[in-house]
């Protein structure tokens, strides 16, 4: 007796038809047929008998549905227990320093809760350098805030966030708070990341056709060095509201910048499906739905669920 066996009998007894069973199950009515008859054979009985209106269980055959409805059951609850505890291997992660401020240290208990044969290897980088690496397919998957270097990759929109300006009370020239323009920032002290980063850019266009020359101190690509000088007084810092997530205190002035293109959109990029293990698969569901969770749960400042990532 085989388990095929069981389903075919199943469904013939749940359609009452040999013809519409067949059609459902991509089989000829013949071949399944000849299935229930070799069923009745081996267990020697008739379970089925055939009426001018279809089919319909003989009283044998209804004791042999209950069981086998069962058995069906427990062989798909033994499948699922099967394939969850045989998902293993690795899959390499990267995230920005702000992003990985924020979702680092959930994504890999969520990651340990859900699959803890997966070993996961986090990387924290520039977003310009995880572009690289997703290129050359030393990471599966990335949260990245360009995309004109993607060729095969799968992009998915996940988070809008807004831009703040950062500094300690008392550097000359800073806002004392609230909302502030860009164009208001051009005497003020900046440190920023280098040009090899994503924010960089971002901000070195909106300064641009505002026709603002922003007065940059130091580029600091290290988000923990660049906070330590902003906390020091050397100047101030413009980062998403993740970047707040490490700050020591709450000593440093956080002003919101209104401008409609101070915002960064922040995507869930990967090779291409059918070059992503099934650990990285998983990894890429859970990923995204840890982000919206603690957008939605206040712990994301400045963070929005774009539309399409709502789902």
């Amino acid at each position: 007796m085989e388990l095929r066996q069981l389903r075919y009998f199943t469904k013939v007894c749940e359609l009452g038809s040999f013809g519409k069973a067949a059609l459902e199950l991509g089989l000829a009515t013949s071949a399944l047929s000849q299935q229930i008859s070799k069923l009745e054979r081996e267990l020697s009985t008739r379970l089925l008998q055939r009426q001018s209106t279809g089919v319909v269980p003989t009283d044998a055959g209804l004791a042999f549905l209950q069981r086998a409805q069962l058995i069906l059951r427990h062989a798909d609850d033994a499948v699922q227990s099967a394939q969850q505890a045989r998902l293993s291997g690795h899959v390499n992660i990267g995230l920005a320093s702000t992003t990985a401020a924020v979702l680092g240290v959930p994504l890999l208990r969520a990651m340990q809760a859900r699959y803890p044969e997966v070993r996961v290897r986090l990387v924290e980088a520039l977003s310009g350098h995880l572009t690289e690496m997703l290129n050359a397919r030393r990471l599966d998957l990335a949260v990245i805030f360009r995309t004109d270097t993607a060729r095969r990759w799968s992009v998915t929109p996940l988070l809008d966030e807004r831009l703040y300006l950062l500094g300690a009370a008392g550097l000359p020239n800073l806002p004392k708070g609230g909302r502030i323009r860009l164009a208001e920032l051009g005497e003020l002290p900046l440190i920023l990341p280098s040009g090899s980063h994503g924010l960089r850019a971002l901000l070195d266009a909106a300064f641009a056709r505002l026709r603002v020359s922003p007065r940059v101190v130091a580029e600091i690509d290290g988000l923990s060095v660049l906070m330590d000088a902003v906390h020091d007084g050397f100047g101030a810092t413009i980062q998403p509201g993740a970047a707040t997530a490490r700050l020591r205190d709450e000593t440093l002035v956080r002003s919101l910048i209104v401008d409609a293109q101070a915002g960064r959109h922040s995507m869930l990029a990967s090779l291409s499906d059918d070059e992503l293990s099934p650990a990285a698969l998983a990894a890429r569901v859970v990923l995204a739905h840890v982000a919206r969770s603690l957008v939605r749960d206040g712990k994301w400042f400045g963070a929005t669920i774009l539309p399409s990532a709502s789902r």
